[in-house]
């Protein structure tokens, strides 16, 4: 009685390409798209439950908006972990690990009977998202063509940015309807379709098409501990800025710049050999590269840019134009919506117009809008606020498809994976500086005018504290486009797409 061999299921990304065909890769794209989704939507969520879990738990409302600040730090320090994962575990299991975790802190998050559980499984959300959300640039840069990275891009970004767009509208109604339980579970089906198309699609291979190797890889413990470190140091120092304890503050933010020069210098020595069988957090090679130094910082301002002004608007909204906070969604809802329609025509233009263009272009619409709200006076018509939030928006389209790409074109392929690491890395450093440092220009502004934030009611001095501050976010977005322009501009080939036996990249 003869057997046939059972044919050797696909694992690596070109095995998968050749076993299910041209449109591969787009499945792929999905399966990634859905995890990324839920983890940006955990960390927005929450956002609509912490006066809720105050009242539970009893909490000061600065306690209780640690359920949000520990997550945004779990996931910046977790980002740099994602190359050498890759490379030890392959790409399935590290998605599939990450994706369960984040599924467990949701389901123990809603679950939790102590703000002390909660605030654990929000730590272990953010470290989860962390390692998640620099893979989707990874497999852009492996599985799609040249000429195809814009338009993948535009569609990864589009579903990326209606998660944070739905996320806060639907948890309120949950919030409202079922208590801050609810919130947890809402990335509960996100998670299982995850895993369901990570295990079809996601191939088990490192990247490059080798099996994964966790002997002949060593994570970097010291690098992790003084990124860590640093990290943890330099947002609580931000922090303790809008305090009166400038001594605290001042102390936090000198150990994190020893911390993160410490870092830099070890991933320095451990280019050099001091540990020939692991691999830097951050290559320093990777800033060689004009346009990857260049890239990330612009990623580092459009970070600070991005989280600064959501954290501005809906302050002016309320406390410059004396509108209630049902406005804040009137207005900023057209310019989601825009966005998210944006991104993937913006997408598509890139992979015709070199990057750099539209890179400057989008930071030159993000600069007008907010300084056009300078010329918005008390009792501003709503009309006016839309349009120059939807204006923003629209700059941020441009943007978002581009950056990662073109920071990472030209490098190695074996730089790929710790470069979308890193410029991910920098641009939640600079989104949760962005936050604070807002914050702290406000204050200092309010106060040089007479005016306090306690104060009820706006008044002309307010409305002028809150325009030196988004003129502020106006000059840092000039400053990127300077930086955006020296980004190269790579040509644009027309080759066809690729087919199933020959995948583009290296894997």
């Amino acid at each position: 009685m003869s057997t046939t061999p059972s044919t050797p299921r696909p694992a690596t990304l070109a095995e998968m390409q050749a076993h299910y065909g041209e449109n591969y890769r787009w499945r792929l794209l999905l399966a990634v798209m859905i995890g990324t989704m839920a983890s940006i939507m955990s960390s927005t969520i929450v956002n609509v439950a912490i006066p809720d879990l105050s009242h539970h738990f009893h909490l000061g409302q600065e306690r209780a908006q640690w359920a949000s600040s520990g997550f945004m730090i779990a996931t910046t320090v977790s980002m740099l972990c994602t190359p050498w994962l890759l490379s030890a575990f392959g790409y399935r299991r590290t998605y599939v690990v990450a994706t369960l975790m984040l599924l467990g802190g949701g389901v123990v998050g809603g679950l939790s009977n102590s703000f002390e559980l909660v605030l654990a499984s929000r730590v272990v959300e953010g470290i989860a998202a962390g390692v998640v959300q620099p893979i989707p640039p990874i497999i852009i840069m492996r599985a799609f063509a040249p000429h195809e990275r814009g338009r993948a891009g535009g569609i990864f970004g589009m579903g990326v940015v209606l998660a944070p767009a739905i996320g806060p509208s639907i948890g309120g109604l949950l919030v409202s309807a079922f208590g801050w339980r609810s919130i947890f579970f809402m990335i509960v089906p996100f998670c299982i379709a995850a895993l369901w198309l990570a295990y079809r699609y996601v191939p088990v291979s490192a990247p490059g098409g080798v099996a994964p190797d966790r002997q002949g890889n060593r994570l970097d413990w010291p690098g992790l501990l003084l990124s860590g470190v640093g990290t943890v140091a330099l947002i609580n120092g931000m922090v303790a800025l809008h305090g009166t304890d400038h001594t605290q503050a001042w102390t936090l933010l000198g150990l994190s710049a020893i911390s993160l020069s410490a870092f830099w210098f070890w991933q320095h020595r451990q280019v050099r050999g001091a540990n020939p069988s692991g691999q830097p957090l951050m290559h320093p090679a990777l800033f060689n590269s004009r346009s990857f130094a260049a890239g990330s910082l612009v990623a580092f301002i459009y970070g600070t840019a991005l989280f600064g002004s959501t954290y501005l608007l809906p302050l002016y909204i309320q406390m410059a134009q004396g509108l209630s906070a049902a406005y804040v969604g009137t207005i900023m809802l057209p310019a989601g919506l825009v966005l998210a329609v944006t991104i993937p025509l913006a997408g598509r233009l890139s992979d015709r117009v070199p990057i750099r263009v539209l890179i400057c272009a989008g930071l030159g619409l993000l600069a007008a809008s907010f300084a056009l709200m300078l010329t918005l006076g008390l009792g501003a018509a709503i009309f006016w606020l839309v349009t120059w939030a939807v204006l923003g928006r629209i700059g941020l389209g441009f943007i978002l498809p581009s950056l990662n790409n073109g920071a990472m074109s030209g490098l190695e392929p074996k730089l790929i994976s710790q470069a979308s690491s890193a410029i991910n890395f920098i641009r939640m450093l600079g989104g949760s500086i962005g936050v604070s440092l807002c914050g702290i220009v406000l204050e200092w502004r309010i106060a040089v005018h007479g005016d306090s934030l306690k104060q009820a009611g706006s008044s002309p001095a307010r409305l002028a504290a809150f325009d030196e501050a988004f003129l502020m976010l106006a000059v840092l977005c000039a400053v990127a486009m300077v930086a955006a322009w020296r980004m190269k501009s790579t040509p644009r080939p027309t080759a066809p797409t690729p087919t199933p036996t020959s995948p583009a990249g290296t894997n």
